[in-house]
């Protein structure tokens, strides 16, 4: 009868077909496969809801509501950052008596936010800070695509620069500006790099031919 063993690499005989392992050696379990028994994949846990912004309530607010009426839209603060949502017809005076009677002497930026589903898409954002409070505070205004934003330069003069970069980022201009134009890119570039439909490498490949010689510049 022909022998039906056979030598295992280590010398050790087992059963032809056999499945038992060398002598001194633990079998190997299979993995299981995704889907099957107690390794089915399990569903991600639900996100938990996000902090949303609450009501602020300060002797700050009340006195401009009381300025200002429904020109003041929203007073709000989200982690510990107050702000203020306004009209847009209102904002420049709004941000006058916040510098002059609130003690909000310096202006720290103006930015501006792209949302295109909106209605007035782009929300300008003046972040103020009061060295005689220690204190920030954001006012927030929204205007429709070729509409102009209130300029403050006559309050803060540094905002010449960064209304120049708001608008050569996003296209919006500020209605009173000294010098309203481009800042970091060149004049003739076609686009506003910061707006959610610019691409992320996107760019003006015909300014780039035409002043650089070159077809692309990333």
């Amino acid at each position: 009868m022909a022998d039906e063993t056979k030598r295992t690499p280590s010398g050790q005989q087992s059963a032809q077909g056999g499945d038992k392992p060398p002598a001194g050696k633990a079998a190997i379990p299979e993995k299981p496969k995704v889907g099957e028994g107690s390794g089915a994949a399990h569903a991600a846990p639900p996100k938990p809801p996000g902090i949303a912004a609450t009501p602020w309530e300060h002797e700050r607010v009340a006195r401009l509501k009381r300025l200002y009426g429904s020109a003041i839209k929203e007073a709000l603060t989200y982690l510990g950052q107050n702000y203020l949502v306004v009209n847009k017809e209102a904002a420049f005076d709004v941000l006058r008596a916040i510098r002059d009677d609130e003690n909000f002497d310096y202006l720290v930026d103006v930015t501006c936010v792209h949302y295109p589903d909106r209605a007035e898409p782009f929300e300008i954002v003046w972040i103020l800070y009061s060295f005689p409070h220690n204190e920030r505070l954001r006012v927030k205004a929204s205007v429709k695509e070729g509409e102009k934003a209130a300029s403050v330069v006559a309050l803060w003069p540094t905002a010449n620069w960064l209304e120049r970069e708001a608008y050569d980022m996003f296209g919006v201009e500020f209605d009173g500006h000294p010098d309203m134009r481009r800042i970091l890119l060149p004049d003739g570039w076609k686009g506003f790099p910061l707006r959610k439909d610019y691409g992320i490498i996107q760019q003006d490949t015909e300014w780039v031919k035409i002043n650089l010689g070159i077809e692309s510049g990333q």
